[in-house]
């Protein structure tokens, strides 16, 4: 079942470990790269929800969540044959959103996969091992232009505006791992049937699943609501104007504005008689378990503090350990393979730490489990600016790899335990806000913070985003978790 996800960590280590990296390489200044990146969350944010409702109500010859890791695995590989070769900045830009939204194609439905095929109580040890393959994977991933450099002499650097081989070549192998990979879960994997899925949910609720037409919805709460959402969004994006914040707020404020507009549209389409669609997507985020509402605040500060190291890592290292900013200088491209060689140290610490999740989470909880990780994984994100031998930077990502093997195991698997069955992938879908809204906020606060408060200096960047996930284990502690492992 898990398998595709070598593919997919693949592709995924690889874009974070190199694409800061390519935008630098093409001109990016340092306190541009966090808009740049804005089109990885962006994608993430529209594409994941509809997928998820999508697979949710498909069901041929291939499966239910099957189709879209075809469609999402081609898409992905030829997005990273292609991004290397960008001929400028922005087209670079682009390619990034490509890829990434067809990442998320394939990864959304792959989480609502485990939560269809096990049950409660196997669903912690079910999202674990998918940990593992993502651990795995993300080693060589991230450490691909490494090895090439130093093992098979791949040459490292490359004339200015150009990207060196060892990067190309990392992400021509990332492509063709990442479809091989994904074509052997979907081959391999065989998905229950409707009625199977009916049958192994007896016991539930019925109208915890229901379809459209059991939708009960007050339009008026959604009418003054959207509108005040509506007016809320647009008065902010007049003041980003006026007062000339930071271009990246526009996100917030327009994504703001378009929530509120998409209430009013639903409940004009609930009162002609219209129950699917926006109206049920909208309907199910405006009434989340409240579980998942507890784990989006966590969520929220975690992947602040993580969007804060994927984007300033190679920034912060270079700058703050290597001492260099000239991207085309050797001693900067050092500093970028010694990124990749922490991002596989990470990864690889995930990958062993996921099967010691399960035994943990039995033994306490898997609320204590992850409170306890996450406070980890902020120390270790906090010491990467106390740290100045780049060696010891390898402890840092020590502690961010048993948090990022915890967040990757416990939210999901407390997730799939509380909601309904039939929505499986449009939850998991949903929750992905609570992912792309940080990095939005990261994207759009942290590059005016670096450039104004921070000076510069990118690693005070990362240190913030410690401080942001010690408080996401903090606010861990509030979490109910409902399900038979709690």
């Amino acid at each position: 079942m898990s398998f595709g996800y070598v593919g997919i960590q693949f592709g995924f280590a690889l874009q974070n470990a190199n694409v800061s990296r390519i935008f630098e390489t093409l001109g990016a200044k340092v306190e541009s790269i966090p808009i740049l990146w804005i089109a990885a969350p962006v994608s993430g944010l529209v594409i994941q929800p509809i997928i998820g409702y999508m697979s949710d109500k498909t069901w041929n010859r291939l499966g239910r969540r099957k189709p879209y890791f075809l469609v999402g695995a081609i898409t992905a590989s030829l997005g990273l044959l292609v991004m290397p070769n960008s001929p400028s900045l922005w087209f670079a830009a682009g390619m990034l959103w490509i890829m990434d939204a067809s990442i998320n194609i394939t990864m959304e439905p792959m989480r609502a996969f485990v939560g269809d095929m096990l049950p409660d109580e196997q669903r912690t040890q079910g999202f674990a091992v998918q940990t593992f393959f993502i651990g795995a994977s993300s080693i060589v991933g991230s450490v691909l232009p490494y090895a090439l450099t130093n093992w098979f002499h791949i040459a490292n650097t490359a004339p200015e505006g150009q990207i060196p081989p060892s990067v190309k070549w990392s992400f021509y192998l990332g492509g063709a791992v990442y479809l091989l990979a994904v074509l052997w879960t979907i081959v391999s994997a065989r998905e229950y049937t409707p009625e199977q899925q009916a049958e192994f949910n007896a016991d539930k609720d019925a109208s915890a699943g229901g379809e459209g037409a059991e939708i009960t919805m007050d339009t008026a709460r959604y009418y003054a609501g959207g509108g005040a959402l509506l007016a809320a969004g647009l008065v902010f994006t007049a003041l980003v104007k006026a007062l000339g914040w930071d271009q990246g707020l526009y996100i917030l404020s327009f994504g703001l504005a378009l929530y509120g507009l998409l209430q009013l549209v639903a409940a004009m389409r609930y009162s002609s008689g219209n129950r699917c669609g926006l109206v049920e997507l909208v309907y199910d985020l405006k009434n989340m378990p409240p579980t998942m509402k507890q784990l989006a605040w966590v969520t929220v500060f975690t992947w602040f503090g993580l969007f804060a190291m994927f984007i300033y890592s190679t920034s912060a290292i270079t700058s703050h350990h290597f001492g260099s900013t000239d991207a085309r200088s050797d001693l900067y491209n050092r500093g970028a393979n010694w990124v990749g060689v922490l991002m596989a140290v990470y990864n690889g610490v995930a990958a062993l730490v996921a099967f010691l999740l399960p035994v943990i989470a039995r033994k306490t909880s898997r609320v204590t489990t992850h409170v306890i990780c996450l406070l980890i994984g902020g120390l270790g994100l906090i010491s990467m600016y106390v740290f100045r031998n780049p060696n010891l930077l390898v402890l840092s990502m020590t502690g961010v790899g048993i948090a990022w093997a915890s967040l990757l195991t416990m939210p999901y698997a407390i997730l799939s335990s509380v909601v309904p069955y039939k929505k499986m992938g449009v939850y998991m879908g949903m929750f992905n806000f609570f992912i792309v809204i940080p990095q939005i906020l990261a994207a759009a606060i942290l590059g005016l913070l670096v450039r104004t408060a921070f000076h510069g200096h990118a690693i005070n960047a990362i240190l913030l985003g410690g401080v942001s996930m010690i408080a996401a284990g903090v606010l861990m502690l509030l979490v109910k978790d409902g399900g038979k492992e709690a």
